[in-house]
């Protein structure tokens, strides 16, 4: 018995277009064809010689040359507009054959047959005899008419036996037909489809109408408006919080140890009259460029939309239900760094259960940290802060260049940076009149510092404000050394420091004793008693100068700003005695126009002692890594839940109520440039006696050491012979 042989392909054309690169060649071709047609069709122009008409001009407008004008004149006259539709087909046809695809009997799963070829003449016939019917104005870029010879058969050919309606609804099924033949293409899936969206869309109706009501019962969300008014120490009108700031108590006064009249003496007190004679010429005047500081980004987009935001609110409302706190969302404030939802609770509910809820509701809602603000002044609401996606960067030349920075008058304004809501925000060191800044490594202790600092020599000449910088560590501060505003060396030995702080103390006593003459309160009535005396060609007479010494005429006076980079370091090295310097110092020194600002990166009880925060009542605390650091800058929690990087509590003077402030960042090569600038106006007149040590150890012990009991206690020990604590005590 023969074995059968199989059957051979006994049709080549078959197995011809099965080869795959046969079918790319095709579909190549097919859209080479369709680009051709179409390219002919757009620029088809009656005057070009084709089918139709006989042209004797040689210049043919058909981008697809003569045989391009002839094609465009066939189709258009054969088929008018929908000849359009033919290229297609022809590009359609080669994508079908690309897709065909051989299956174990080597046969296409998928032909592109006659059937295929019939629907597309059948849905063109249609389509022509459709524009035909509803468009038979003649155009002047056809040959023919708008449905071409075949639509004037089929359409109004139809119309005389079936009207127009039947003719109509006749050549529309013939079309969506032709179409379902020629590509596949299914219309019952599309009628499945648009049912499924109708049936969506009046389900979601009854949902909608129940938001749109409670909507309708919420407040609506707050804008942070871009104009606000100046805030300071003593009055306040932030546009956040609207609360009225109570006026500022004076700090308590806590009495230090003062300085015997023998040491007093040997201090050298030096005249800072005498400073603006030294200064050298016009250019100390002039104030540094805001050019050298980097422009802030361009204005971005809102980083919520008001669906986004009420979207975020009913997420909050959601997670504290989870929790069993029923709570409102009454307001929301969008700013550049964080976002505040001011909740209403429920009646009963106390601010406590929300408190101790900030880790958990920070992992629920999927954000790095959570700050619960349990009061805001003039309102029944809490605060609940929540970090935005993308952190805006607060740039200080922003914030230079704001109204509020142009508007203070004050040489001594500080750009601190913006609040929660985007607004500017700008203080008064002379009416705070102490700083105190402490944060963790890394939390932008430093970058406030600079900041600060720029604030006043963009604001600020030498002979208004003079300063006093105390860098223990040697690296912050040190790069201000030699502008004309600095009144001594930036100070690195920490002996040199206290007799830096001594200096003040000397400088505020002399102060004082001449505007106690004068008869004024402060340094500004000081100055503008000078100014008018000058002008009135009458200068006044330095009352205190020795008879033997000659006269010399009063001048004005500058501020004198001290700071203090790293005091801890300063208190570790020199002792007590510095934390005395400085209480006096804060007591009494802000009518003669010396202000400290201290900063620190350990907030610990033995660095921030009581002494210190009585007499500083303005602090700003940085990110924190525990309840009782907050609590040692600013006598509450809060600060362990900043977001680091220049997020800030600030605490003016007489209120109990932090603002969260985002600092202004000034990058290192933002300072070297400006430092570069100043150091070009001039060089600064230094006073040797500032950190000048004039006290002689080995005669009179320093102050702080002189105990007015010593003497009782060398009695008492050498009578008993009974060296005991406990002895001198009971005597």
């Amino acid at each position: 018995m023969r074995q059968a042989t199989p059957k051979k392909n006994s049709n080549p054309h078959s197995h011809f277009l099965n080869h795959q690169r046969v079918r790319e060649g095709l579909f190549i071709l097919s859209c080479a064809i369709a680009l051709f047609l179409l390219l002919a069709l757009f620029t088809y122009h009656q005057t070009d010689p084709g089918w139709s008409r006989v042209s004797s001009s040689d210049v043919v407008n058909n981008a697809g040359g003569r045989v391009g004008a002839w094609f465009a004149d066939v189709l258009l006259y054969l088929f008018g507009y929908p000849a359009y539709i033919f290229p297609l087909g022809i590009a359609y046809s080669g994508w079908a054959y690309l897709q065909q695809t051989p299956n174990n009997k080597k046969e296409p799963k998928t032909k592109f047959s006659r059937w295929h070829w019939l629907g597309f003449i059948v849905a063109l016939s249609a389509g022509c005899g459709l524009v035909s019917l509803h468009y038979t104005l003649v155009s002047s870029h056809l040959p023919y008419l708008s449905g071409g010879i075949l639509g004037t058969l089929t359409g109004l050919g139809l119309a005389k036996i079936f009207s127009d309606w039947g003719t109509t609804l006749i050549l529309l099924a013939f079309f969506l037909s032709g179409i379902t033949f020629f590509s596949g293409f299914s219309w019952i899936t599309v009628l499945d489809t648009f049912g499924k969206i109708t049936l969506r869309i009046l389900s979601l109706i009854p949902s909608a109408y129940t938001t749109l009501i409670q909507k309708l019962n919420k407040p609506k969300i707050e804008e942070p408006k871009r104009k606000t008014p100046l805030i300071t120490t003593e009055t306040s009108k932030p546009n956040l919080i609207k609360e009225p700031l109570i006026s500022k108590p004076k700090p308590p006064v806590i009495h230090a140890p003062t300085f015997t009249e023998t040491i007093k003496e040997k201090i050298k007190i030096a005249k800072l009259d005498n400073t603006k004679k030294s200064l050298t010429s016009k250019n100390t005047s002039l104030l540094p460029p805001i050019d050298l500081l980097d422009p802030a980004a361009p204005k971005q987009k809102q980083t919520y939309s008001h669906s986004a935001l009420e979207e975020m609110s009913r997420r909050v409302e959601e997670k504290l239900h989870d929790f069993g706190i029923e709570a409102q969302v009454a307001g929301v404030h969008p700013g550049p760094v964080v976002t505040r939802f001011e909740l209403q609770l429920a009646p009963g509910i106390k601010v406590s259960r929300i408190s101790i809820l900030n880790k958990d509701l920070a992992r629920s809602l999927s954000v790095i940290g959570v700050r619960i603000v349990e009061v805001i002044p003039g309102k029944s609401v809490i605060g609940l802060e929540l970090p935005n996606e993308n952190r805006e960067v607060v740039r200080l030349s922003e914030v230079l260049m704001s109204q509020e920075y142009e508007q203070a008058r004050s040489p001594l304004s500080l750009v601190l940076g913006k609040d929660i809501s985007g607004h500017p925000v700008v203080v008064d060191l002379a009416k705070m009149p102490h700083l105190l800044v402490a944060g963790t490594t890394g939390s932008g202790k430093s970058v406030c510092l600079n900041a600060i600092l720029f604030s006043m020599l963009y604001k600020s000449s030498p002979e208004e404000v003079r300063l006093i910088l105390i860098d223990p560590k040697m690296l912050e501060l040190s790069i201000y050394d030699e502008i004309p505003h600095l009144l001594t060396p930036v100070v690195t030995d920490m002996k040199e420091a206290a007799n830096a702080l001594r200096w003040c103390i000397a400088e505020m006593d002399r102060r004082y004793r001449i505007m106690s003459h004068l008869g004024v309160r402060n340094l500004a009535g000081y100055n503008y008693k000078i100014k008018e005396a000058q002008q009135q060609n009458k200068p006044l007479i330095d009352p205190f100068v020795p008879p033997s010494e000659t006269a010399t005429h009063l001048h004005a006076l500058p501020n004198v700003v001290v700071i203090i980079d790293e005091f801890a370091d300063l208190m570790l090295v020199v002792g007590k005695k510095v934390e005395d310097l400085i209480a006096r110092l804060a007591q009494k020194a802000r009518a003669a126009g010396i202000h400290l600002i201290l900063a620190t990166q350990r907030p610990s009880v033995d660095v921030i002692t009581g002494l210190i925060k009585a007499n500083i009542p303005t602090r700003i605390a940085f990110q924190v890594s525990s309840k009782i650091d907050s609590r040692t800058i600013i006598d509450q929690s809060g600060a362990e839940q900043l977001l680091g990087y220049g997020d800030m509590l600030y605490l003016a003077p007489g209120t109990g109520v932090p603002v969260r402030i985002h600092g202004a960042f000034v990058a290192d090569h933002e300072v070297h440039r400006v430092v570069s600038h100043l150091k070009q106006q001039g060089k600064p007149h230094y006073l040797e006696e500032v950190v000048q040590d004039t006290v002689d150890t080995t005669q009179n012990p320093p102050e702080g050491e002189m105990d007015p009991l010593y003497d009782q206690a060398v009695r008492i020990v050498t009578e008993t012979r009974r060296a005991s604590i406990s002895n001198v005590q009971r005597r």
